[in-house]
């Protein structure tokens, strides 16, 4: 009887331990493009590092007995979300921010006198070409759901449906969005688009 019962465990773990081995393998895969993402949608380094850390944990606590195909637009939508809210996390702190703090009458853009967080620096940033610096630049311009839709078709490869599901929205809107990203970025990159 106890032969049997270790037996049973013995077939209970393998999956879940095949399963950890498969999911560890994909998060490895996909945290260098997803930072990528979150850090175009944020401009900001830690704070990729942040949303991203959490859409892994979460794929992993709410998601990991799912089949393998599955993750990839779980992962994203999770990501998605996580970028949604930060967004609208930053936008209320900056609404509060801008009743406390007295600003002068002044003409200055604080857009255009922030420091560039993709500025070449010293410590190997002068190896990013113009073209390179541009796409990110017309990228970070382009509205967060076009910048989404961009990116997860564009540079992860994700078909129209797993889009979808990973934004949470109907497939024609992600074929709305990523339609006007192009077109946007066609523009704005002109000679530096290929």
């Amino acid at each position: 009887m106890f032969q049997a019962a270790q037996e049973s465990t013995t077939e209970i773990r393998s999956p879940t331990l095949d399963n950890s081995a498969q999911l560890d393998s994909f998060l490895q895969s996909v945290q260098n493009r997803g930072f990528r993402i979150a850090q175009l949608a944020t401009g900001n380094q830690e704070d990729a590092l942040d949303l991203v850390q959490e859409a892994m944990f979460k794929l992993v606590e709410k998601y990991a007995s799912r089949p393998e195909q599955e993750w990839t637009p779980l992962f994203y939508r999770i990501l998605s979300s996580r970028i949604n809210d930060f967004h609208r996390r930053n936008t209320v702190r900056n609404r509060h921010r801008s009743w406390l703090r007295k600003e002068e009458d002044s003409d200055e853009d604080p857009i255009q006198t922030a420091p560039d967080p993709f500025g070449k620096g010293p410590d190997g940033e002068s190896e990013i070409d113009e073209s390179m610096v541009k796409l990110q630049q017309a990228l970070m311009n382009l509205p967060p759901r076009q910048q989404q839709a961009f990116l997860l078709r564009a540079w992860e490869g994700l078909d129209v449906k797993q889009t979808a599901t990973a934004m949470a929205c109907a497939e024609g809107s992600v074929k709305t969005h990523y339609s006007r990203a192009v077109h946007t970025l066609r523009i704005e990159l002109g000679e530096h688009w290929t």
